[in-house]
């Protein structure tokens, strides 16, 4: 099964999510892919804060933020996997070498739609930062816009598409497992 859940910020998406992949591991090898790369403090803590969250679930770490396709080297496709999160991966791609790789939404569309396709089970998340009615400049609406596309991929190709909104699930595609 694959889940895709997006949402804005601090609405229980990565509860959701870990509940998610660790029912669908059903006792077996789950995953979390970390894609976040810390580049200050308040990215660290962000992600001690999700370590914390993470322990006593059985969740083994796979850091990967870019090139998705190639965490699948190393692990059990068999496996559930909880990828969080396609923003960030998208943000590593986009500005990994000080310029701006305006290809980088499709090929991160393109690569996740064949990491979803490779695993039994997937929970992906994502934040819904590209609804805002504001305009930004040219190279944050470029992100805004290739994460829509991803978005909008993982949406289609996902068996479940959930969005997190004031800590409450709306379901628009599927159904959560039993």
């Amino acid at each position: 099964m694959t889940v895709f859940i997006s949402g804005g910020a601090k609405n229980g998406k990565s509860g959701l999510a870990q509940d998610l992949a660790v029912h669908l591991a059903d006792g077996g090898v789950h995953y979390y892919v970390a894609t976040m790369i810390p580049v200050d403090e308040e990215d660290r803590d962000r992600i001690r804060r999700h370590v914390a969250d993470r322990d006593g679930l059985g969740f083994e770490t796979v850091e990967c933020g870019r090139d998705i396709l190639s965490c699948l080297d190393r692990v059990d496709r068999s496996g559930s996997f909880l990828l969080d999160s396609a923003t960030a991966l998208l943000m590593n791609e986009m500005f990994h070498d000080g310029t701006v790789d305006e290809q980088a939404g499709e090929r991160c569309a393109r690569e996740l739609a064949e990491f979803v396709r490779s695993v039994k089970n997937a929970v992906i998340v994502s934040d819904g930062i590209y609804s805002d009615a504001a305009r930004y400049d040219q190279i944050t609406e470029l992100y805004r816009k290739s994460l829509a596309h991803v978005d909008r991929t993982l949406a289609r190709v996902c068996d479940t598409v959930i969005e997190m909104t004031a800590g409450q699930q709306i379901i628009y595609k599927g159904g959560l497992p039993e």
